[in-house]
């Protein structure tokens, strides 16, 4: 698919692509190789609560170092 930068430097993905991703309103954006990768990004909604996620943490069974491994590992990326 061919698309074009318009004068503001904005472009318009297809409707072809964004139907593969129906729930991503965000996409971080990255450069590698010369080539422009997007990458859809799940954000957590304004009525998730800090408290609601320690109990979706506790119920997973993870603890506090897997918490801060996880961190370490995606801080390495």
């Amino acid at each position: 698919m061919l698309i074009k930068k318009t004068s503001k430097n904005q472009i318009t993905l297809p409707k072809e692509v964004l139907k593969e991703f129906p729930e991503a309103d965000y996409f971080e954006v990255k450069v590698e190789e010369g080539r422009i990768v997007l990458i859809p990004v799940r954000t957590i909604p304004s009525n998730i609560t800090l408290e609601k996620i320690r109990e979706k943490i506790k119920k997973a069974g993870l603890t506090e170092r897997d918490i801060e491994e996880a961190v370490k590992w995606a801080r390495m990326s």
